[in-house]
């Protein structure tokens, strides 16, 4: 099983080259020059350590909060302890196709890779990332394909180094999608109707809790966003609002709610003065666990559906010139349903038994040259159960660019 899933990975390199090789040979030469392939990408051996266990993904590396006290039988906390590992799964492999204006927009189509799997069951296998097709005329844009989740602002992502990128309290997914965008003056437009993969739904499918595409799917309405920002020079701030509806239950039953309609908001900014940029993100998060933050919603006993909410803020500051370029990040989330789930016979999403999250995280890069980088970070993040608990995790990271 093994040699076989290797074999695959190699087969699928090769025919990406193969595919490369051919249309530079076949293309008539007035169009080849018109059809760019730009490869690009990086490598990035990534170290980290915890002081204690964490709720993550693939082998931790995604982390998102300290584990809860767990006494064992001689009321030692089994959680408690330090643990390390070394991984190099974020390694990226991105190609970008420009071709010939069609219906007087510019095309364009990209597609991403890297090897931290669709879920830890498949870590270190080839993942796909991003895979759209873009058109720009000069004041609108039409995205259509695998993309950033449209409430995660990619002009204003944290620039923390490790997997989770300031999750759980900055976003972090790709859907996809179909995605509007038009633009008058510093005004920018942007609507999206998504639709999930990787990132899935919590419900009951088939009387067992579990995470599928299926309780949207069932819905057969896409997840819905619009966002409103300025782009000026030196300033970008704006707001969106989602609307996500899934179906609680797989299959239904007339005594369950059939659909449920969540929605979440944002508010957003960047800023540049001189080498510095500052990022910032507001979320009334209602179950934006498919994003990998925090939020969701329960069942009742009744078959009704109710929602909880996470009230969350984040801010990134960095340097963004010369060798040496230090970041922070801090980042808080509130559960303004802490505690009162009175009546609910399933809870669903992530979070639920914490009453408050938050997150100190500075880092130091050091730019050797315009391909190597090395950056040294410590993420102390506190976890609000009955009994609070902090973790710290030290990690160090080299990356080549290419």
């Amino acid at each position: 099983m093994i040699l076989k899933k290797k074999a695959e990975k190699s087969l699928v390199y090769v025919l990406l080259f193969a595919f490369w090789g051919c249309t530079q040979a076949l293309l008539p030469d007035a169009l080849r020059a018109q059809v760019k392939f730009d490869f690009h990408g990086f490598v990035n051996p990534h170290y980290y350590a915890d002081s204690r266990a964490v709720v993550g993904g693939r082998e931790d590396m995604m982390l998102f909060f300290p584990k809860p006290i767990a006494p064992d039988s001689t009321g030692n906390d089994k959680n408690e302890g330090w643990q390390a590992n070394m991984m190099a799964i974020t390694a990226r492999l991105g190609v970008r196709i420009s071709g010939p204006d069609v219906l007087g927009a510019r095309t364009s189509a990209y597609v991403e890779g890297d090897f931290t799997g669709s879920t830890n069951a498949t870590i270190n296998d080839l993942r796909l990332r991003h895979a759209y097709i873009n058109m720009e005329w000069e004041r609108h844009k039409l995205l259509v394909g695998q993309y950033w989740y449209p409430m995660q602002i990619h002009e204003v992502l944290p620039m923390t180094n490790p997997l989770n990128m300031g999750a759980p309290f900055a976003l972090y997914a790709r859907y996809n999608q179909v995605r509007y965008q038009t633009q008058m003056g510093a005004i920018q437009m942007v609507a999206a109707a998504s639709w999930q993969l990787d990132n899935m739904s919590q419900g009951l499918l088939d009387g067992t809790h579990t995470s599928s595409t299926a309780f949207a799917r069932h819905s057969m309405i896409p997840e819905l966003t619009l966002q409103v920002r300025y782009a000026g020079e030196k300033l970008f701030f704006g707001g969106a609002a989602n609307l996500r509806s899934i179906q609680p239950q797989v299959p239904w039953t007339s005594l369950n709610k059939r659909l449920h309609h969540m929605a979440s908001y944002t508010l957003f900014a960047k800023a540049t003065a001189g080498q510095l940029t500052v990022k910032a993100q507001t979320l009334l998060n209602n179950s934006l666990y498919e994003g990998c933050s925090l939020g969701g919603y329960m069942m009742l006993t009744d078959g009704d559906v109710a929602d909880w909410h996470f009230n969350t803020v984040w801010m990134d500051l960095s340097r963004n010139a010369g060798r040496w370029r230090p970041g922070l990040f801090l980042g808080y989330a509130k559960n303004s349903q802490w505690g009162d789930y009175e009546g609910a016979s399933h809870l669903f999403g992530r979070g639920q038994d914490l009453e408050y999250l938050w997150r100190v995280q500075p880092r130091l890069t050091f730019k050797a040259s315009q391909t190597l980088f090395f950056t040294a970070e410590a993420e102390y993040t506190r976890a609000g159960y009955a009994e609070a608990v902090g973790n710290l995790r030290l990690s160090l990271t080299m990356q080549y660019d290419f």
